[in-house]
């Protein structure tokens, strides 16, 4: 079991990370994002792979508070468990905390997880461009909330779950809050996963604190970030010895791996599925 995060480490951390996270690079404007979602929209489909629901639990849950306003996410966890199964943070896209979030956050519980999702929108979520682009450029105004908000679901996970190992995931803005995630738990997250996040720190200076292996999923049709930040993203995390997984998918298009949106890109959903859970259980699961 891992050592449960005290005030004193918390205080510390947020002062190392504050002016890395706090200080949005360009490709995270709320007008950058909203340049990503031109002609995209979150839309029902059949491509979504629902779970069986007798194989998992779920509740809504408030994991810590600041300043009054509760933080509340959405747990799920295997019925089968024993024992508590490894923890996951599961970060929305700019849409906020939606079925589509909902829905990955039970197939990754249904893989063996304590799987939380955070709501970094305090319970809206938008169904249009705009309305998107408001709630982000909210949340990223006071993004040191949105910091304490993913410190405060480890320390749920650690504390009140008794989870024996952390990860995190997020897709789209959540991809960037994913890293951030591993960037204000440098030494506690055990693995971190992004998926076409806008933010990719290029300064190895940045990323040496890191400890957690690093999976990152790219779309090569996209500019933001661009191929040329992802493989400089790549590079300076190996000059750092870091153990870190980047894999771009020719053909796919922002928000591919998205079966609620129209930019789904099935071949590139499943492979990228298959790595990531690859990638978590020998994190996770086999190391834990």
């Amino acid at each position: 079991m891992r050592k449960l995060l005290g005030l004193t480490i918390l205080a510390a951390l947020f002062a190392i990370s504050c002016a890395v996270i706090n200080s949005p690079s360009s490709s995270q404007t709320p007008a950058a994002m909203a340049d990503l979602h031109i002609g995209y929209a979150p839309v029902s489909s059949y491509a979504a792979k629902e779970v069986d629901p007798n194989l998992v639990t779920l509740v809504d849950v408030s994991y810590g508070t600041l300043d009054g306003t509760p933080f509340t996410g959405y747990l799920v966890k295997p019925v089968d468990a024993v024992a508590p199964p490894p923890g996951l943070i599961v970060i929305q896209e700019w849409w906020g905390l939606n079925d589509n979030i909902r829905t990955m956050t039970r197939r990754l519980a249904a893989e063996g997880y304590t799987a939380l999702a955070v709501d970094l929108y305090d319970g809206q979520v938008a169904d249009t461009r705009d309305e998107a682009k408001t709630l982000v450029q909210a949340a990223i105004q006071n993004s040191d909330r949105l910091t304490q908000n993913v410190v405060a679901a480890y320390t749920y996970l650690t504390e009140e779950q008794q989870v024996p190992t952390v990860g995190s995931i997020g897709w789209c803005f959540g991809g960037s809050w994913s890293l951030n995630t591993a960037l204000a738990l440098p030494t506690e997250l055990d693995a971190a996963i992004i998926y076409y996040g806008e933010q990719n720190s290029t300064e190895p200076a940045i990323h040496a604190p890191q400890q957690m292996p690093i999976q990152g999923h790219y779309r090569a049709l996209e500019t933001n970030p661009s191929l040329d930040t992802v493989q400089a993203f790549e590079i300076a995390l190996d000059e750092l010895g870091k153990d870190a997984e980047i894999y771009v998918y020719e053909d796919a298009n922002h928000a591919f791996a998205n079966p609620s949106g129209t930019r789904y890109n099935a071949e590139a959903a499943d492979l990228s599925w298959q790595r990531t859970t690859a990638f978590l259980k020998q994190h996770l699961q086999e190391n834990g």
